[in-house]
């Protein structure tokens, strides 16, 4: 791990425990003897455990292409980073050095240190946020992921572990030599790319699905439990509302198709968000969060595909794309919007290799001193396009409209005027896309007088109209002409009858036709489609949840 990072903040990753610190963590966890040689902790191990050294030492090395070997952990250090909160496997090997004594806290009584002592909680969440952040910036890693530029699914699996704060180190099978070394050791070839390799086994051609249970990295699901609230998307509403629930001591669960942050979380940087004067990344913002609910004991399922909310009895049924079945008391549907594809052939045929529906760092280097196009007047168009400017050549915007002041928050329409690599081109909109195995030509159209460009660009990112995530839903909670879900006060009296609504009371704020069931974010019906916004509906529903969860039980036997 000794790198920028770690030289930085060598004392927050690695703080050393005090005696009454130490005294405090002891009922939490198991006195053992250590003798020198020892394997405590192996990568992969699916005994979670924080191990804090009373006596002796301990060595801790992370296995990858060169083994790295990390600071020698003497008495009062601990070993253990997010891993060990989220139970999941770990990266480390943990190896006794010099013989003693060490205290062991396994996952599930670190979870309650960290919920009721506030200060033993501020040194370990700080130590194992940096720790992981010191695996995901090392150049040494166990997993390797080997792709190629010409392939869009290789894209979707990089950004797939990096949303997700995997540490993986990543080659290109058309320009790296080591990738083919490496492919004929696992007894793969070219025609197995993307490959993921790591640990002694061997992943090709993986659905986002495949590569989560490949990193073990999704808790098992229950189907005979019983959760308080069952939260499906884990963008920002969804993240706020599994926050507050789970640190109310409700039994959450969050299940979301690819990773936290949603939408926001591909944001390269938002500077309207309260508290960040300059601005944090939709992804730091998503994991701050995501960190946070975990503390709370809040428990996420990734690359999780709800396909149907069965509403016929309760507790509700939530079924998965894998037809496995959580059932939750009480629901947040947090599943937000998608960009709305333009109709235009060959779309599907770019999607990876030229055509983008996010600006995050990996697109960003992938047209560094490029001519770029950015689709859509929104406020997500407007920081992909003020964030790529910064490092391509030239961004052409293209709406629709006559301009932003309608969609855009000033701010963004500022930066944009004021930057001199920035074009926006109103009332413009793409009609041919070109190229063999990727984009290379993008010809549109002027509305105003038809004329036709066409342009030697490689690299388009649409970020145009909203589509909500919602045909799930069509059979249990009534949806407005777009599909947002209807909430509250816009739900009518016959929308009500129909509905079968069962209480006296009328639906709470952003409670659905169906009784226990919410709708925050993006996803509902008259929704401001903002972060902030969303977070607040997160955070505000939970109040209803409580009262829910009180009166369900009488309703429904």
């Amino acid at each position: 791990m000794p790198n920028e990072l770690y030289e930085k903040r060598r004392e927050q990753m690695f703080p050393k425990l005090t005696k009454a610190q130490i005294a405090r963590l002891e009922p939490h966890g198991v006195h053992l003897q250590t003798t020198e040689g020892t394997v405590l902790i192996e990568p992969g191990d699916h005994e979670r455990k924080m191990i804090v050294v009373l006596a002796g030492s301990l060595k801790v090395t992370v296995p990858g292409v060169d083994e790295q070997v990390i600071k020698p952990l003497v008495p009062g250090d601990f070993a253990g980073e997010m891993s060990t909160l989220r139970g999941t496997p770990g990266f480390a090997r943990v190896e006794v050095g010099e013989a003693g004594e060490v205290l062991v806290v396994t996952d599930s009584d670190l979870r309650v240190v960290v919920q009721t002592d506030a200060e033993l909680s501020e040194i370990f969440m700080r130590a194992f946020i940096l720790r992981r952040m010191g695996l995901i910036s090392s150049p040494n890693s166990a997993m390797t992921l080997i792709g190629s530029r010409y392939c869009g699914h290789t894209l979707m699996l990089r950004e797939f572990l990096a949303r997700n704060a995997h540490p993986h180190f990543y080659l290109d099978a058309d320009a790296d030599k080591e990738a083919a070394e490496l492919l004929q050791r696992a007894g793969l070839t070219a025609a197995d790319v993307p490959a993921v390799i790591g640990r002694g086994r061997a992943l090709s051609h993986a659905s986002l699905r495949q590569l989560a249970e490949f990193l073990e990295i999704n808790p098992e699901i229950d189907p005979e439990a019983i959760h308080d609230v069952l939260v499906v998307g884990a963008g920002p509403a969804g993240l706020a509302g599994a926050v507050y629930a789970a640190s109310e001591g409700l039994d959450v669960r969050v299940i979301d198709s690819f990773a936290p942050g949603g939408q926001a979380g591909t944001s390269s940087r938002i500077e309207n968000y309260l508290g960040f004067p300059t601005g944090i990344t939709g992804q730091a913002l998503a994991g701050r969060a995501l960190v946070q609910s975990q503390k709370f004991g809040a428990r996420f399922h990734v690359a999780c595909d709800a396909v149907a909310l069965h509403c016929d009895s309760w507790p509700y049924r939530i079924e998965m794309a894998d037809g496995r079945i959580a059932r939750a008391r009480t629901v947040l549907i947090a599943t937000g919007a998608q960009y709305r594809k333009p109709d235009l052939p060959n779309l599907d045929k770019y999607a990876g290799v030229g055509l983008y529906y996010a600006a995050t760092h990996l697109e960003g280097k992938m047209c560094q001193n490029e001519e770029i196009i950015v689709v859509g007047g929104g406020n997500s168009a407007g920081q992909a396009a003020v964030f790529l400017a910064g490092g391509c050549r030239h961004v052409h915007i293209m709406v629709r409209s006559e301009g932003l002041a309608e969609t855009m928050s000033h701010y963004l329409i500022r930066r944009i005027q004021e930057s001199p690599n920035i074009t926006l081109h109103t009332r413009t909109q793409i009609a041919c896309l070109e190229g063999e195995d990727e984009l290379e030509h993008v010809t549109w159209t002027d509305a105003r007088t038809g004329e036709r460009e066409r342009r030697p660009i490689r690299h388009v990112f649409l970020m145009t109209g909203a589509a909500p995530n919602t045909e799930w839903l069509k059979h249990c909670v009534n949806l407005d002409e777009k599909g947002f879900v209807r909430t509250g006060a816009d739900l009518s009296k016959d929308e009500l009858t129909a509905a079968r609504w069962p209480l006296s009371r009328a639906p709470y704020i952003m409670e659905t036709s169906l009784p226990g069931v919410f709708a925050v974010g993006d996803v509902r019906s008259g929704s401001v489609k903002r972060v902030a916004s969303g977070v607040g509906e997160g955070s505000i529903c939970v109040q209803f949840v409580h009262r829910v969860l009180r009166e369900l039980p009488a309703v429904f036997g």
